[in-house]
């Protein structure tokens, strides 16, 4: 995978894909309905965003049943891991970077459960 700089900063640059990346770093895989939930945005902008990260090859999606999840693409370049996991350990404290974390970890009805929020 050859990904420039330029591509993933300007990703980094906008509030929603950086929301979504500091997110999925932390978790193994989010539905998008988690994702609305803990950055309070509408679906459709939350997967604008998300397909636009999917392009550039940050992300990868798979569907599991209703659901499509999304997870940090294990093919990344190393680089690219280290500016992601750098931005989050940064990040992690500050708002509104905590305050998704808590609305995730209190969201109702996560995927797996017999219904999603």
């Amino acid at each position: 995978m050859n990904m420039q700089p330029n591509d993933l900063f300007a990703a980094l640059a906008h509030e929603t894909r950086l929301r979504c990346l500091m997110l999925l770093v932390h978790h193994q895989e989010l539905c998008v309905c988690e994702l609305t939930q803990a950055i309070g945005a509408a679906q459709p902008h939350i997967s604008h965003h998300l397909a636009q990260l999917r392009e550039l090859g940050v992300i990868v999606d798979r569907r599991e049943g209703l659901w499509v999840r999304y997870r940090i693409n294990p093919s990344v370049p190393a680089w690219v891991r280290g500016v992601l996991r750098e931005t989050s350990e940064g990040l992690g404290q500050q708002a509104p970077f905590a305050d998704d974390e808590r609305t995730l970890a209190a969201m109702p009805n996560r995927p797996g459960a017999a219904r999603c929020a």
